[in-house]
């Protein structure tokens, strides 16, 4: 196929990109398998509900398809771009979480334990580290999932951002301290 070569600008994506324009179906599901876990994994990170993810991971692939002829090669690699589509539309959904909160606030907040509390283990360690996920600030969240679980390079992670690799290292160090401060206080409180 012509999209195992190596294309000129030395973006694995780019022939791919130019069949996808063309309205190559076969093309679009090559590049959903190559893209789809990663897009997924930033999003359920992002979101911390799985449900959520695949809805963003579709609407994603959805602009893929339909922009891919408006992609031009040297403003960025195409993954960062389908990665910055991704945590956007991430982004979006945190907002109107935020909004439907503000405008339904609850009567009384229930104080009890947890419906599904019996059903986590409060000592699994991911389950500590995903709680602690979801309550850092969201782009201290992002840069952490970008640049450890989807193990992109401080440029890349940066890139995708749009913000300096210092800004990015910043956003990292107030992550880690954060996630720090949250897992020793809840591991005090167990």
């Amino acid at each position: 196929m012509k999209w195992d070569r190596a294309p000129k600008s030395g973006d694995p994506d780019e022939d791919l990109l130019g069949s996808i324009a063309a309205g190559d179906v076969p093309a679009m599901r090559m590049m959903i398998t190559r893209q789809l876990p990663r897009i997924v994994a930033v999003a359920t990170r992002m979101l911390g509900d799985a449900a959520e993810a695949e809805d963003v991971a579709q609407e994603t692939f959805l602009r893929v398809w339909r922009n891919a002829g408006g992609w031009r090669q040297g403003n960025a690699r195409f993954s960062t771009w389908v990665h910055r589509v991704a945590t956007n539309l991430c982004y979006d959904r945190l907002r109107r979480r935020k909004d439907v909160l503000a405008e339904h606030p609850p009567d009384i907040e229930y104080e009890g334990p947890a419906p599904d509390a019996g059903l986590m283990s409060e000592d699994d360690p991911s389950k500590r580290v995903e709680r602690a996920m979801q309550m850092i600030a969201p782009r201290q969240r992002e840069a952490i999932i970008l640049v450890y679980y989807q193990a992109l390079s401080n440029a890349e992670a940066a890139e995708v951002m749009d913000v300096s690799v210092d800004a990015l290292e910043s956003l990292l160090a107030r992550g880690r301290r954060s996630l720090q401060v949250l897992l020793l206080k809840e591991q005090g409180d167990g």
